[in-house]
């Protein structure tokens, strides 16, 4: 079957990936979480078909990762009662979790324990040392070819989860993985782009389609340690553990300098932008700082939860800061009830601006990649029984880099009249 997106000859990963990326936002194809960019895109059609699967009425565990729009896989495996293995998000809190339902959950209870809160508020931790053997993986994908090979957000958590289970022989040779994706997903991609740490799949299941892709490419087995660098390592202490381990066991596990991808992923991509700073970049800054300082002299110093903004000591902000709109905050919440949700997803922000009345905040957070990292912490926030919604505010919608081509575009957040982007230290920030 011939792709729907044609790559040009000599794409690389990161072409491939905005090439996605793009076609499925200007041909508005994803769910919520919006834009898609530098996620994995969000279809749920694809989901119940893993439970079809002969690979899938013969396994006792399964391990799916916890994108949002793996979350139709995950309650398919909970409602055949089998073994549901999670990772944590970015491996933070170590390899994965056993999600538990409640005796005799039903299927609403089950359909809780396989979302991201419910991942977090059912589940047992599994350590290295666990005897787990896994059966199914299913991974998330933003490109996959019909020959198996498997291209992701950039960040390679999928690969280093994969190669930390084999490490401890929680896979073998007999594990099928499996991907679900959107058929717009399916493209050519040439197998010299894909390395010995990439993870490749046996099924790959769209909307339309069950490929058995038969793919012969030997799956990772274990962790190549000279794709990994000592920063990796303090950023997951899992990891780190893993590397003491086969450290004492006598193996090879001298670091090198590159970074787990064969090419940098979006933060590595933001950080080396920031570096070059060009006077455009300078003069969007500028109209951002502007914006916010016509913004902020006409709100008042004063506010109450009941009367709107409220904005807090005026500490300076660092040029890159990025700020995240969270809306849908239900009546009578309070906003020490917000912070502690923050803290507890580890999304707490430089400032918070509080708009309890018109039932939304915005979160400063020092740069894009932090914004980032909060707004995938905040998915399917919900307090008080209301889903809350996140997206990057209105004012970071910046035009691109000079010379710049692939880079994604920022995305919009509602209009308001005030809409302030700073403000409102969360540390610091009283309820009146």
């Amino acid at each position: 079957m011939e792709p729907v997106i044609l790559m040009k000859p000599g794409a690389t990963k990161w072409d491939i990936r905005q090439k996605v990326w793009d076609y499925i936002e200007e041909n508005n194809l994803a769910n919520f979480p919006r834009p898609v960019h530098n996620r994995i895109p969000n279809f749920k059609a694809a989901c119940a078909k893993v439970s079809q699967l002969e690979a899938f009425t013969q396994t006792a565990e399964v391990k799916v990762d916890p994108d949002k729009p793996l979350e139709g896989a995950r309650l398919a495996v909970l409602q055949a009662r089998k073994t549901l293995l999670v990772p944590t998000p970015r491996l933070r809190t170590g390899l994965f979790n056993n999600i538990t339902p409640p005796q005799g959950a039903s299927k609403e209870q089950l359909r809780i324990c396989s979302s991201s809160q419910g991942v977090k508020d059912f589940s047992v931790p599994v350590g290295l040392d666990a005897k787990v053997k896994v059966d199914l993986v299913v991974v998330g994908s933003v490109a996959v070819s019909e020959k198996g090979f498997r291209i992701g957000k950039g960040e390679g958590y999928a690969d280093l989860e994969y190669g930390m289970m084999a490490s401890m022989g929680a896979v073998d040779d007999s594990t099928v993985v499996v991907t679900i994706v959107h058929d717009c997903q399916v493209v050519d991609i040439p197998e010299a782009l894909i390395e010995k740490h990439d993870l490749t799949v046996d099924y790959i299941l769209t909307p339309t389609r069950v490929i058995k892709t038969n793919c012969l490419r030997p799956k990772p087995q274990g962790i190549i340690w000279t794709k990994l660098d000592t920063e990796k390592l303090e950023r997951i202490p899992v990891l780190k553990k893993l590397h003491a381990l086969e450290d004492q066991a006598g193996k090879d596990v001298t670091l090198g300098a590159a970074p787990l991808a064969a090419e940098p992923d979006s933060a590595q991509l933001e950080s080396g932008k920031k570096a070059e700073e060009t006077a455009g970049e300078v003069i969007r800054e500028n109209s951002v700082r502007e914006e916010r300082k016509e913004e902020e002299g006409s709100m008042k110093e004063k506010g109450s939860e009941e009367g709107g903004s409220e904005v807090m000591s005026q500490r300076k902000l660092p040029p890159s800061v990025t700020t995240v709109y969270l809306g849908g905050i239900p009546a009578g919440l309070r906003v020490s009830e917000l912070k502690t949700a923050l803290r507890e997803r580890e999304a707490a922000p430089l400032r918070l601006t509080w708009q309890g009345a018109q039932h939304r905040a915005f979160l400063d957070y020092i740069d894009l990649q932090a914004a980032e990292l909060a707004l995938e912490a905040l998915q399917d926030l919900t307090l008080n029984g209301h889903s809350l919604q996140a997206e990057l505010a209105k004012s970071q919608r910046g035009s691109k880099r000079p010379g710049q081509t692939n880079r994604r575009p920022r995305p919009s957040a509602p209009k308001t009249k005030t809409a302030p982007d700073t403000k409102g230290d969360i540390n610091e920030m009283t309820e009146k």
